[in-house]
């Protein structure tokens, strides 16, 4: 009989805890392709990575942290819904952040802010909440495109992978099964 329990988990259409640690894994694995591909364009193709995209990197890294505790946790129904809440806020802040990237990529040059100083130097010199805000401000460097696919740039790409990766982890641990 626990044969058939473990067959009826893996039907299409439901969401037993071993779908829901299969999901997470993938989101989780989807998590950490983007963080290659970032460390790809910047060690090989030799992007230099903006202030805002740091952020990314940093909301991404702890949505692929959130994905990994769901995976490997694969707690019961409360605990599944508790992940999916942390992972639609962590989701969100990523979304926000990519959409302010964006925004800023679509100024007018002449309505675009001023290059300022680099993320390292704001955290040597700036308590962290300052650091925070003139980074979310944006500067120069963040509105300038210098790779593009299929004619969007790296926060256009990101921002989707945010709101999908939200909407997904959040369906997938807010199920009544499992």
């Amino acid at each position: 009989m626990r044969d058939l329990q473990v067959i009826d988990d893996f039907t299409p259409g439901r969401f037993g805890s071993s779908n829901r640690r299969l999901l997470n894994t993938l989101f989780f694995l989807a998590c950490a392709g983007g963080l290659g591909f970032a460390w790809y364009a910047q060690f090989y193709l030799g992007l230099e990575p903006c202030p805002l995209c740091i952020f990314q990197r940093l909301a991404l890294f702890a949505l692929g942290v959130a994905f990994l505790l769901a995976a490997v946790h694969n707690p019961d129904k409360r605990g599944a819904r508790v992940y999916g809440v942390l992972i639609g806020l962590v989701a969100a802040i990523g979304a926000g952040i990519a959409g302010r990237h964006v925004w800023l990529q679509h100024l007018p040059p002449e309505q675009a802010p001023r290059c300022g100083p680099g993320l390292d130097y704001l955290l040597e010199t700036l308590p962290l909440s300052e650091t925070i805000r003139e980074v979310l401000t944006g500067s120069g460097e963040c509105a300038k495109v210098d790779w593009s696919l299929l004619g969007l740039s790296i926060p256009e790409w990101t921002l989707p992978l945010f709101l999908g990766l939200g909407v997904l982890g959040v369906f997938a641990n807010w199920r009544r099964r499992g």
